[in-house]
């Protein structure tokens, strides 16, 4: 952790850091080690997720917060999917992939939660840092490595999908709670 410390140069900074390190990297490795079941690479995924949080530290206001814990998650995520992706060339790149990410359950109130639970690990990430971290597409293009083009493209076919994935919950809302 000293390592990491050394590259902030804030105290506030350093001191929330500290703080997010202690409570998420359990956490962190956890979701590494889901997606690529490997303790070395898991942790070498929660190392660049680190970096990058450090790159971010200004934008993350309460290490309690529960967006705090998805744009944590989701960083590991998608570090983790990224080693995967280079480990592995017999895995083709297919952003719905998903097999990628790791699996949410569903609180089963046929709601948002729900649709977004059955999304792939890519259109899910990409929603959550948009709409429920307010990150813009240029700070997720950064965050992930992709051309902000990119991100424009994955997030509206996540939204066509999401969609698609409301109306088929509605239904069963209906099925099961009005028939």
């Amino acid at each position: 952790m000293i390592v990491y410390l050394q590259m902030l140069e804030d105290l506030s900074d350093r001191d929330k850091f500290t703080l997010l390190y202690k409570k998420y990297r359990k956490l962190m490795l956890y979701v590494a080690n889901q997606i690529l079941n490997n303790q070395d690479d898991s942790e070498d995924a929660v190392h660049e997720a680190f970096l990058s949080i450090i790159r971010n530290i200004k934008k993350i206001q309460d290490a309690d917060r529960p967006e705090t814990r998805s744009y944590i998650v989701i960083i590991t995520e998608r570090k983790a999917i990224n080693i995967l992706q280079k480990r592995s060339s017999a895995i083709p790149y297919d952003e719905s992939n998903e097999l990628m990410g790791i699996a949410i359950p569903a609180p089963g109130d046929f709601g948002i939660a729900d649709a977004l639970s059955q999304l792939p690990a890519r259109y899910r990430e990409l929603i959550l840092l948009r709409y429920a971290n307010g990150y813009s597409t240029k700070e997720i293009a950064a965050l992930l490595g992709m051309s902000q083009k990119n991100v424009q493209k994955v997030l509206w076919r996540a939204k066509k999908q999401l969609e698609q994935k409301l109306d088929e919950l509605g239904e069963c809302y209906e099925t099961n709670f009005n028939g």
